[in-house]
């Protein structure tokens, strides 16, 4: 598979895994601090073991500020699906508009300019 499918994929993949490093304690509020600290920690080996990949594949089809919009344009994706499964929360007409914004970052981002 190429760099220009396998970046994203991984991409995707080590935000669904850094959502629920960064957000999937705040289900368990009785944990202490120091126990959802150290499961966080974790779970982030993991998401480097797909990020850092992603990058590094990436990078070369993609500019550095490529695969940096485009990771943000992922982790808003994913944290949307996140909050409305897994914390139960609402999509509002401002994150709608919040990710149409990323979305132009992405696309003027893409726009050659040699």
């Amino acid at each position: 598979m190429s760099a220009y499918w396998l970046t994203p994929l991984l991409l995707v993949g080590s935000n669904i895994v850094m959502t629920f490093a960064w957000y999937g304690h705040l289900k368990a509020p009785s944990w202490p601090m120091y126990v959802a600290i150290l499961i966080s920690w974790g779970i982030a080996f993991f998401e480097y073991c797909l990020a850092v990949p992603a990058n590094r594949l990436g990078y070369g089809t993609f500019t550095g500020q490529q695969l940096k919009i485009m990771q943000e344009v992922i982790t808003l994706g994913v944290f949307a699906v996140f909050s409305v499964t897994f914390l139960g929360e609402q999509l509002r007409w401002t994150y709608f508009a919040a990710m149409g914004c990323l979305v132009m970052a992405v696309v003027f981002i893409f726009i050659p300019v040699d």
